[in-house]
């Protein structure tokens, strides 16, 4: 199978005959492609966690502050010096 495939030196390889600029292109291309495929996942990924951690960060600071504004209305409804 690879008996015909016979480069007489590493310049003649990298010529690839007069194919070189078709052949070293899609090298070129499959790479790009490759490292695009690798590289955003991992971006995509550290934005979803960052905004899932700013996410938290807000319900819990809501949660508390409607905690606080429950825990003023409660105490507004009791007027000093009256009994229940």
């Amino acid at each position: 199978m690879f008996d015909g495939i016979v480069f007489s030196s590493v310049s003649e390889f990298l010529q690839m005959g007069t194919y070189a600029v078709h052949v070293w292109t899609v090298y070129a291309v499959f790479a790009v492609f490759i490292s695009v495929n690798l590289y955003l996942p991992l971006v995509q990924r550290r934005q979803f966690i960052r905004e899932q951690k700013r996410r938290a960060q807000r319900d819990a600071q809501m949660g508390k502050v409607s905690t606080d504004q429950n825990a003023g209305q409660a105490d507004a409804s009791v007027v000093p010096g009256e009994s229940e």
